[in-house]
């Protein structure tokens, strides 16, 4: 790779800051460089934090986390899975590097997962142009005009979901296709997900065809055996934070158990573990609720956001006109993060009373 290195260093100086040819396009060089090598600036003076885990590496685990997932959606739904993800990241890799020109600021690696997470929370039969649309919409007002990566206080992927599920409603809900229809061995499209079957006709899905993915649903969200091993990847590499994950899945399984079992709300609220198995709540808890961004930093304020968001899930999914809550009870979450944490900090270190 030494000739690299001696190209990246030999056009450096076009892209300089101030006095390069192409000191416009000065982001795009950098985000170039620092993905083969480690950027040229360094530390002169002590002290040295050595973590090898940096933004760059972060993004990389989660994005081989979800290969699982990716894997799953093209077997089950068709190669047209890679076209998604194809458009969401030209449409949110445009949006990202023009405001980095803007800016005159770094390309930050933040758009690399959520350009996968956002095609993966889509029904399979989605137009291309709509994904257009709701990446441009997630990163746009999830995260740019908030001032961009780390400062973004929504998921930028549940922003462009919500967005696209409240515009094109009808397209959001009819683009269901059964696993395997592009190869012929099921029916062209399936009747309905499964969280939506149980609303609508009381109906439970076989818990093993739940975990393997045989169900409709959207793209990423089926295949719940590779998200859960995803899952553990994250914590096992300390990317994510397991407080969220098993507070939010745990309450999901306390609520929806004490509301199964109360005569009178058992055929709106479904058991324990078809609410884990059903939906998109496995993929919510492992990949979305535990954005370092949009999620609260004190190890309390984690468990209180999981705990919160899985009753917002069980209440949306059992009482509200839509089949699923995991996208706007995150969200809502993401709203009180800060909040959540402000008050575990000032619970936990009182002001000290002077005079």
């Amino acid at each position: 790779m030494k000739w690299l290195l001696k190209l990246f260093d030999a056009m450096r100086p076009m892209f300089d800051e101030k006095k390069g040819v192409f000191r416009l396009f000065t982001p795009i060089f950098e985000t170039a460089e620092n993905i083969f090598f480690y950027p040229a600036d360094r530390t002169k003076a002590f002290p040295h934090v050595r973590d090898p885990l940096d933004l760059k590496r972060y993004m990389g685990t989660v994005i081989v986390a979800m290969f699982p997932c990716v894997a799953a959606a093209v077997y089950y739904f068709g190669p047209r899975v890679l076209a998604m993800i194809l458009m969401s990241y030209v449409v949110g890799g445009i949006v990202e590097v023009s405001f980095a020109i803007i800016r005159k600021g770094e390309i930050h690696e933040g758009f690399f997962v959520t350009g996968m997470i956002f095609p993966l929370v889509l029904p399979p039969s989605t137009p291309l142009w709509v994904v257009g649309v709701g990446i441009f919409f997630g990163t746009f007002f999830g995260k740019e005009v908030f001032g961009g990566t780390g400062r973004n206080i929504f998921n930028p992927a549940l922003v462009g979901r919500i967005f696209v599920t409240i515009a094109f409603p009808t397209i959001m809900t009819s683009g269901w296709d059964a696993p395997g229809a592009w190869r012929g061995v099921a029916d062209a499209v399936a009747t309905a997900t499964p969280m939506a079957l149980f609303k609508t006709q009381h109906v439970l899905t076989p818990w093993f065809d739940l975990l393997i993915g045989n169900t409709a649903g959207s793209i990423g969200e089926t295949f719940h055996l590779g998200i859960i091993l995803g899952g553990i990847y994250l914590i096992y590499a300390k990317v994510c934070d397991w407080r969220i994950p098993a507070f939010y899945l745990g309450s999901v399984v306390l609520f929806s158990a004490l509301g199964s079992s109360v005569p009178a709300l058992e055929a709106k609220v479904a058991p324990p573990l078809f609410q884990l198995l059903g939906g998109g709540l496995l993929f919510g808890a492992m990949f979305m609720a535990t954005d370092p961004v949009t999620s609260p930093s004190t190890k309390v304020g984690k468990w209180l956001f999981g705990v919160f968001c899985g009753l917002l899930t069980v209440l949306i999914r059992s009482f509200s006109g839509y089949v699923e809550g995991v996208m706007f009870s995150i969200v809502i979450m993401n709203a009180f993060a800060p909040l959540i944490d402000h008050v575990v900090l000032a619970v936990k270190y009182k002001e000290a009373r002077t005079g």
